[in-house]
């Protein structure tokens, strides 16, 4: 693997990830602990990440969405599958082989107030990245910091201040700076607004689109919450219990979604409406199934209302369907209409969210 990394030719894929699998071991017995199972938390994953592009990752906690981040920022050895990155196999390079890598592949985390050390200053927290990875900016690694912390909306006289110090949304912004520090091609950002206050939320977002925009960094932005995720992906992919189940661009999945799970997940999304007609509520059965001993076939089937013995006996290949825009891949035996114009005001917006896309527009 060569010192330096060279970005994919036009129109290839920065990021590339083929059946990606993360299986964590569950031991038990005595007086000989031996494995007994396996926690199934990402089962054969296909992505794919363009430069400069921002990839949505949606689904309910427990799917899979957290764990397929860190295998792909290589902070958790992936089980089985393949993690391409510019063009270069990453899924089991050791240490040294990451090196060069390491710096372009950064990480924004869930929580603000457990991501920072409370022991050290903002500059030191910032400026750490660039001392392990030797590098020197023009004029010096505190004026790079504070340059850093005026990008994304802080003081820089805040350089020697504490975590404790900053707020929740302060504290996020501290650590999309981090992730600045050594310039990276992609940004995996795990649900960087969920620990926030709705009225912060819509900033730190705010922020990251500014950052996507103006420094063309990739993102594989993680969230539960539909409405960010509408804000800021161009496409989006839906996970359930460790596979996807969908991927298209925005306005597709959005307004004519085929998988029968996506269409479940945008009813379930609260509306503000009090008069007028409401919209199909879709209410799902049952409980998602243990990813210690998963549904055979399709995932889904228990708890779809659409599922036949094909369901149980094959598992459906994430393709694009017929009557599907290019690049819309569903994995369903027996997926919704296309014509379905169910959900183009399904996802409701917080009004701060919705200000900042009709401003965008």
């Amino acid at each position: 693997m060569s010192d330096n990394v060279t970005l994919p030719q036009q129109g290839e894929p920065l990021l590339k990830v083929e059946g990606l699998t993360k299986h964590f071991p569950i031991h038990g017995g005595f007086p000989i602990k031996r494995q007994v199972g396996a926690v199934k938390a990402v089962d054969g994953v296909d992505l794919t990440v363009h430069p400069g592009e921002a990839l949505g990752l949606v689904g309910e906690s427990g799917c899979g969405k957290s764990t397929t981040g860190r295998l792909i920022t290589r902070l958790l050895e992936p089980t089985g599958g393949r993690i391409e990155y510019a063009g270069q196999d990453i899924t089991h390079a050791k240490r040294r082989q990451l090196a060069p890598i390491r710096s372009e592949i950064q990480m924004i985390f869930q929580d603000p107030y457990s991501s920072l050390n409370p022991r050290q200053t903002v500059g030191t927290i910032i400026k750490s990245p660039m001392e392990v990875n030797g590098i020197n900016p023009p004029g010096g690694r505190e004026k790079r910091v504070r340059e850093l912390l005026e990008t994304v909306g802080l003081n820089p006289e805040h350089y020697n201040r504490f975590p404790h110090e900053f707020s929740g949304g302060q504290r996020q912004r501290i650590g999309v700076a981090r992730a600045l520090a050594l310039e990276p091609k992609l940004i995996v950002a795990d649900e960087p607004v969920s620990a926030l206050d709705v009225s912060i939320q819509a900033q730190v977002v705010n922020l990251l689109q500014k950052v996507q925009e103006e420094m063309g960094i990739a993102f594989l932005f993680i969230a539960h919450d539909l409405a960010v995720v509408r804000h800021f992906s161009q496409r989006v992919a839906v996970m359930y219990l460790g596979k996807v189940m969908e991927v298209a661009d925005r306005d597709a999945l959005y307004n004519r979604p085929r998988h029968p799970y996506t269409h479940a997940l945008l009813s379930a999304v609260p509306e503000a409406t009090v008069d007028g007609p409401q919209r199909e509520r879709i209410r799902l059965a049952g409980d998602v199934p243990s990813p210690i001993n998963p549904p055979s076939g399709c995932r889904f089937r228990t708890r779809c209302w659409k599922a036949q013995e094909k369901c149980a006996t094959e598992e459906p290949p994430l393709v694009q369907l017929s009557g599907n825009g290019e690049g819309h891949l569903t994995a369903c035996h027996f997926p919704e209409e296309p014509t379905t114009q169910a959900h183009g005001e399904a996802v409701l917006l917080d009004p701060a969210l919705a200000a900042l896309e009709s401003d965008s527009e």
